[in-house]
């Protein structure tokens, strides 16, 4: 996962290979909380690890749950509708699909309780739940502004609850508010006889009920836990008297629908062999499936299996469509997206419940469209997109609200005709579903060139400790290449070669394919720690063998070569910007005098107990220099394009401070 403050999407044009989607958060979230309800134990496997089932984890761990991992699944024992503990203070962050379950769950299980999120999570409304609960006698407080969380549950004897006539709650806000009361009052029949004296238990929604689809998904997951709803339509749910929860077993989390949403319209917009999603299909129990729907109107090419999807692009530009997308309000954030591609304006109705969300997301993707150029109308329910012509496309940093379906939204922008980047501010918020969201997008993306970033100097100029830190603050991977010769040495070393014109073409093949990175400072070979390995004096002597020979020498550029992947790259070492990477963006020389090295470095051997003198240390250094911008090969100085920077007296970060300005004035990013 990102966890930078923005991150730099360069230009895409392509896309091919296949995506593994991380589980619904929407399964996840309910299944989580049916297992803990739950006599027996459940096994939950491939569910999604992200910020939203983290805090449900959590709440259910301080109800007295207990949570055993099994490999890579989960062990819940059910709580067989009996809480462990009498209170404690829930901490649900921005998660909907947490707190208003566990709200409902709480005032009929009893104990005293105070829910809490985050400020946006007590801007989301929960007053319609609240009131229906109330209705049964359930005690609630606010614990700020009415209608909304923080909230206070207290405990009601259960049999002082009115289960007995039907519950009322409205179906025009949110759909999990009956969610909430589907998912908790099976437990008002759980004892004997039942709370409702051996009577069904009847919920009746006043109004018109808005996203179906996810009302489906918890009848269904109800239905694998032993709880048979029976609908009468979308006005009134029944629940059997007797109901009582009971643990499957063993249950899978499907792929998330909504998030496969992203990779559909990227096979649709990207020019390539397409996309292949595995772990959801056309069999998904997730009303967001329909986004497949959408995307052939607008001209994608879909073939599906039972737990697939395959998506090219077909017609070009997409078809504009007219979508009532109340069904989907999650996926069709996306089609906004889709719609800049399209030949026409598109209009998304019926999507009220957007504006209740993790933000208000009518008002968000209206504000961040325009900013790429586009005309957007909006209203209390709709959004009308017109499409950008290749001239109209313009550079902008998206800010995403803190809102993980606004930043992978707006990564569909950077496959733009214009060929421009796009900056996302804020990346990390995609971790409340898809913590890995970026990686995956890289993996499958064709970027038309992926900026590199070059920092150049001489001897103890401090460009590696400088390159580490900027790839850090950007995102960027980072090539060391100081040490590949050493790592070749010591992988000829391994192989039983020897530096010679015999073995010449073995040791350069070990060299062009050689499985390094570089991670925390560390230098990583087919993921062993080898940064000890290469220091020593028999490493340097056997790198000075391999980097004599010709063939070696080539293979090594190649592999510096390969190290440009996306997002971006931060090389360091000599000859960067001059030979390596001729064309990279932005080439920075360090230019701290020889007087300025010998002293940096003076200080730091005497910290690790080093004995040295300062004198021989500058006069090391000059005979250095003076070497390195003599040598009749790839001599050391400065790329014409460079960016001069005397770091002689400034800091690390002040340096990292220094680069990132230069890097934000090569970026057309100012204006938006």
């Amino acid at each position: 996962m990102f966890s930078t403050p923005f991150l730099d999407l360069p230009p895409l044009a392509g896309a091919g290979g296949t995506v593994r989607l991380p589980g619904s958060k929407s399964i996840s979230n309910r299944v989580l909380l049916l297992a803990a309800l739950a006599s027996g134990t459940t096994t939950v496997h491939d569910l999604l690890d992200s910020d939203d089932t983290r805090v449900m984890l959590d709440a259910l761990a301080a109800l007295g749950c207990r949570i055993d991992r099994a490999g890579a699944a989960l062990r819940i024992e059910g709580l067989d509708g009996r809480l462990r503990t009498s209170g404690a203070k829930l901490f649900l962050g921005n998660a909907g699909t947490a707190m208003r379950p566990l709200t409902a769950a709480l005032c009929l299980l009893g104990g005293e309780f105070e829910l809490s999120g985050v400020p946006r999570m007590h801007e989301r409304p929960i007053g319609d739940l609240v009131d229906a609960l109330m209705q049964l006698g359930c005690r609630i407080d606010y614990l700020g502004n009415p209608g909304y969380p923080p909230l206070a549950v207290h405990p009601v004897p259960l049999d002082a609850l009115q289960l007995a006539a039907p519950i009322r709650v409205r179906g025009d806000v949110s759909s999990q508010f009956l969610t909430a009361l589907l998912l908790a009052l099976p437990l008002g029949t759980a004892t004997s006889g039942g709370l409702a004296g051996g009577r069904d238990i009847t919920i009746e929604v006043v109004g018109e009920l808005i996203s179906k689809p996810y009302v489906e998904i918890t009848l269904n997951l109800l239905s694998r836990f032993g709880i048979e709803v029976r609908r009468e339509g979308w006005e009134r749910f029944v629940i059997p008297a007797g109901s009582r929860y009971r643990s499957p077993g063993d249950i899978h989390i499907e792929a998330d629908a909504s998030s496969a949403s992203y990779f559909i319209a990227i096979g649709a917009i990207a020019e390539g062999e397409g996309l292949r999603i595995e772990g959801v299909g056309a069999d998904s129990i997730q009303g967001d499936i329909r986004f497949v729907e959408a995307a052939r109107q607008m001209g994608a090419r879909v073939e599906s299996g039972p737990n697939w999807l395959a998506i090219s692009r077909g017609a070009w530009p997409l078809r504009a469509i007219e979508l009532d997308a109340n069904d989907l309000p999650d996926a069709a954030m996306t089609l906004a997206a889709m719609a800049l591609y399209a030949d026409g304006p598109c209009l998304l109705r019926n999507i009220a419940s957007w504006r209740v969300k993790e933000t208000d997301r009518i008002e968000a993707m209206a504000c961040e469209l325009r900013k790429l150029g586009a005309i957007v109308e909006d209203g209390p329910d709709f959004l009308r997109v017109h499409p950008l012509r290749a001239a109209d496309w313009r550079a902008a940093s998206i800010r995403t609200y803190d809102d993980h379906r606004i930043a992978m939204c707006f990564s569909l922008a950077a496959f733009n005709p214009r060929g421009l980047p796009v900056r996302i501010l804020e990346p990390h918020c995609v971790a409340k579903t898809f913590p890995d969201y970026f990686e995956t997008l890289f993996s499958v993306a064709k970027a038309t060139e992926v900026p590199v970033i070059c920092i150049d100097g001489p001897t103890a100029s401090g460009k590696g400790t400088l390159a580490v830190a900027v790839a850090y603050q950007l995102g960027y991977h980072y090539l060391d290449s100081g040490t590949l010769y050493r790592v070749t040495g010591l992988a000829m070393r391994r192989s039983g070669l020897e530096a010679d014109a015999a073995h010449e073409s073995r040791i350069a093949e070990l060299a062009r394919n050689l499985p390094l990175r570089f991670a925390d400072g560390k230098v990583l070979l087919a993921g062993e720690d080898v940064t000890d390995a290469i220091r020593t004096e028999a490493a340097g002597m056997d790198a000075s063998r391999v980097s004599a020979l010709p063939t070696v020498r080539q293979a090594l550029l190649a592999l510096q070569k390969s190290f440009r992947r996306l997002p971006g790259l931060v090389a360091d070492g000599r000859d960067m910007g001059t030979v390596v990477f001729p064309d990279a963006a932005l080439k920075v020389y360090l230019t701290a005098s020889a007087a300025q090295r010998a002293e940096r470095r003076h200080k730091q051997l005497i910290s690790k107990g080093i004995s040295t003198t300062l004198a021989g240390l500058r006069a090391d250094l000059e005979a250095r220099d003076l070497r390195d911008s003599s040598r009749s090969v790839a001599p050391l100085k400065p790329a014409p394009d460079a960016r001069l920077l005397d770091n002689s007296t400034l800091s690390v970060e002040q340096s990292v401070e220094q680069v990132l300005a230069l890097w934000q004035e090569v970026q057309p990013f100012k204006s938006s």
